[in-house]
């Protein structure tokens, strides 16, 4: 099935493009004939279980896997064939590894800043524009490991967005938040949309679907559902995306 975002959308309105996009290892296959489109400031939720291909999806988007088929354009590049320029255009942040805990805070930011490709007077500016917006003034020559984790998820978000790229991939940024942080994290979220730059997120907890503008929902590689929070839980006769995502597992476990 394809979900696209709308009918009169032009193709260069869509910052990711992908039509039946697979990943198989062996026999397995991860990821099963994808199709969507995401659209230039789209706060786009990626939704799935533990094993439903998000993450396998992400690195193909992100350049760091070769699809098996199909296609898909990132920020107008080729996944097969312009992995590195892919690479050049977006931002990444992982829950598992985003910063380094043995370096300070000015020098995760130094590193990830030139690993971007930022002039050293455009790390000094946009470092001190990060600390400042942070408040983090009194830590920046602590190092990372010492930091409480909702400062090092604001931190590793901050940076994964120092040079203003077109697409930021956030792979369960909140995971081991507390409540408040993850409300906090959102609005750094939202700002970036703002500025232009499509959020790709990843995510377990259902609140936060109700956050995006639109929700894909993977189960078993296949994408089963697609459409805006509002939208699917009125599909679904559902008061929350909670809702939504058990109607769409159990009903895939019946099958």
């Amino acid at each position: 099935m394809f979900y696209g975002f709308n009918d009169d959308k032009l193709m260069e309105d869509y910052v990711i493009q992908t039509e039946k996009l697979n990943k198989t290892f062996g026999d397995f296959k991860a990821v099963n004939d994808i199709s969507f489109n995401v659209t230039k400031g789209e706060i786009f939720g990626f939704l799935g279980a533990n094993g439903a291909g998000k993450t396998t999806a992400i690195k193909m988007l992100c350049g760091l896997l070769s699809p098996t088929s199909g296609k898909a354009t990132v920020a107008g590049f080729d996944v097969f064939k312009q992995s590195e320029s892919i690479k050049k255009t977006i931002g990444y942040m992982s829950q598992k590894f985003s910063l380094y805990n043995d370096l300070t805070v000015w020098e995760n930011i130094t590193l990830y800043a030139g690993i971007y490709g930022l002039s050293n007077k455009e790390i000094k500016k946009r470092g001190a524009e990060l600390i400042k917006s942070l408040e983090i003034g009194d830590f920046s020559h602590k190092l990372v490991a010492d930091l409480p984790l909702g400062f090092k998820q604001k931190l590793a978000f901050s940076v994964a967005v120092i040079h203003n790229p077109q697409i930021v991939f956030l792979d369960e940024p909140t995971g081991g938040v507390d409540p408040i942080t993850r409300r906090q994290f959102w609005e750094m979220i939202y700002q970036a949309s703002e500025r232009g730059t499509t959020v790709f997120v990843t995510t377990h907890y259902m609140d936060e679907a109700e956050y995006c503008d639109r929700v894909s929902i993977m189960v078993d590689g296949v994408i089963e559902a697609l459409d805006t929070p509002e939208v699917l839980k009125k599909q679904f006769n559902a008061a929350s995306m909670d809702e939504v995502f058990l109607h769409l597992a159990r009903n895939v476990k019946e099958k």
